[in-house]
């Protein structure tokens, strides 16, 4: 495994895969090659007959702040889509016309990234991921994905981009939370903070700062107690039982309606707003009626 860049870091130590997002200058957020780099992870450790779990985490204290809204140009290249097509994130290829968007392939797009979240799902082998700091956005459709969530006690975690501009793609929300619960975050993005995760049912743990990282690798470890096999076919069945309650079909939903939610005529003045204005500021206004994320009062 190889990732670009050393944007993710892979190491196996006493039984436990470590598979952690390395962009801490850009609070990890997600390009291609961290979500290549995730995924390659996970297919080394399911091979490696020296592993018996996973854990899935961010560096310098911050899990992902979700897809790179800045660095469109490494998800844009001349065969990633024919002329007319933009990218998810805005940029368009050097062949596009504007106003142009071909569904399609924007779908096509997006669902790869969801088929390599959705290797965390499948994996044979446990993955515990850390929410620390952040998990925003995209990052959900990351970490939801997991088996086990240790959550840091001032780490919150929300889909922002309810408010406008996405739609959750691996769905794993609906699944993770009942009905009421459910609408109760996704219709307004509410950031959620780890007391409220735990409660609803979001996370299973919720650690100080100082203690996540040894709670998350002392459950690991006690993993390798069971039976590899006991282990896969468990999560196996687990799993199988979301699986026939339609998850996949949401997903297609989901990933479907993140580009269309993306193409309004709401997104587009959005985006062009974010060029006139700037992205943080862009963010605040969508932000500041709700008092959360960055517009947190103090």
């Amino acid at each position: 495994m190889s990732p670009a860049d050393n944007v993710v870091l892979y190491e196996e130590q006493d039984r436990v895969a470590f598979i952690t997002l390395n962009r801490p200058h850009k609070k990890n957020t997600l390009t291609d090659a961290v979500i290549q780099g995730i995924a390659d992870g996970i297919d080394a450790a399911t091979k490696s007959p020296d592993v018996a779990s996973i854990i899935l985490r961010g560096a310098q204290g911050t899990l992902t702040a979700g897809y790179d809204l800045t660095a469109a140009h490494e998800f844009t290249k001349e065969e990633d889509g024919p002329p007319g097509w933009s990218t998810p994130y805005g940029a368009r290829g050097p062949k596009s016309r504007e106003g142009a968007w071909d569904p399609v392939r924007d779908y096509q797009f997006m669902n790869n990234n969801v088929r390599r979240f959705m290797k965390v799902w499948e994996c044979p082998k446990p993955v515990i991921g850390l929410i620390e700091g952040w998990a925003v956005g995209g990052a959900t459709d990351l970490i939801l994905c997991a088996d086990l969530l240790f959550m840091s006690s001032d780490a919150h975690i929300g889909y922002a981009p309810s408010r406008i501009y996405g739609t959750p793609t691996t769905m794993m929300w609906v699944h993770r939370l009942g009905l009421e619960h459910a609408k109760q975050f996704l219709l307004t993005g509410r950031a959620i903070d780890a007391e409220t995760a735990h409660r609803i049912g979001l996370v299973s743990y919720v650690c100080e700062p100082g203690d996540i990282h040894a709670a998350a690798e002392a459950e690991a470890r006690r993993m390798a107690t069971i039976p590899a096999n006991q282990l896969a076919l468990n999560k196996m069945l687990i799993n199988q039982a979301y699986e026939n309650m339609g998850l996949r079909t949401s997903q297609m939903l989901g990933t479907f309606f993140d580009g269309v939610t993306r193409h309004t005529e709401e997104a587009l003045q959005w985006t062009e707003a974010i060029a006139e204005q700037g992205f943080k500021e862009v963010i605040a206004e969508r932000d500041g009626p709700w008092e959360d994320y960055g517009q947190r009062p103090r």
